[in-house]
């Protein structure tokens, strides 16, 4: 499309989504073909279950366990959930699986497309304001259970704090003062991080809890995915200050939640 000559009706500005919208609308991610089926069968697609996700001193921990789940099955045993929005922020997935993955995809291509595109990056609060808007526009697609509500936490360097955002299926977004978890576990979760969770923690105690609270989940929800020593699957986990996105490498996490499973005799704390 030639834009040689937009006017605000055809003008796209900074937006990728209404670039595309206007351009291309085909190659925006939809379930449409879905929307005329009232007998839709969502048992059989995979979901994504538990992330958190917590505020220490310096910044966030953004965690999720590896399950995704197919009705009562298991469709996938290592799936990540924890994955970078831009170069500060981070983007946790629940819910419908290829849907969450679209949302993301897209997600991170409007963040780099508006920073090009203006010559700034979007403000957190753009940021978050932006991905509401993505899960608004899923919205008949959630009423008919093909569901995303993702966590969204970061870096905010203009405040110099991390910041955590959680979203209910209409797009409403609301920003968390310590911590919030999302998916089917996500209660037991909370409550874990509650217990243990104080204002001052560092670092290394937010990624405990973080890992400790989607062990607790597990317990009680088989939805969301334990610790696997046979397989060697432990959760997935990224830490976001103002050195940016930082995913932990599996071999740490392994070797710290095998440590937070074995007794107070071994050093851990069970």
């Amino acid at each position: 499309m030639d834009f040689t000559h937009a006017n605000p009706f055809t003008d796209p500005g900074a937006s990728f989504i209404d670039y595309l919208r206007i351009a291309q609308p085909d190659l925006l991610p939809n379930m449409l073909h879905y929307q005329h089926q009232s007998s839709l069968d969502t048992g059989g697609l995979p979901h994504a279950t538990t992330v958190v996700s917590l505020r220490f001193a310096d910044g966030v921990v953004m965690a999720g366990d590896r399950r995704a789940t197919a009705g009562m099955s298991i469709a996938h045993r290592k799936m990540d959930k924890v994955l970078p929005a831009d170069s500060h922020s981070g983007i946790a997935i629940a819910g419908t699986a290829g849907i969450a993955m679209d949302l993301v995809s897209l997600f991170q291509v409007q963040l780099e497309h508006y920073e090009k595109m203006a010559g700034m990056p979007l403000s957190f609060e753009g940021k978050a304001n932006q991905l509401s808007f993505m899960i608004r526009n899923n919205l008949p697609m959630a009423m008919q259970g093909l569901l995303v509500v993702p966590l969204f936490a970061g870096y905010d360097l203009a405040h110099e704090t991390g910041r955590v955002y959680s979203y209910d299926a209409t797009g409403g977004r609301y920003e968390e003062l310590d911590y919030t978890a999302t998916g089917s576990g996500s209660v037991h979760a909370r409550n874990w991080i509650k217990a243990s969770y104080k204002d001052d923690l560092t670092r290394d105690d937010a990624i405990n809890i973080a890992i400790r609270s989607l062990f607790a989940a597990a317990d009680e929800d088989a939805g969301t995915g334990g610790p696997d020593l046979v397989r060697k699957i432990f959760p997935t986990v990224a830490v976001i200050d103002v050195n940016g996105f930082d995913a932990m490498d599996d071999a740490l996490v392994e070797a710290r939640a095998i440590t937070l499973l074995a007794g107070p005799e071994q050093g851990g704390d069970q």
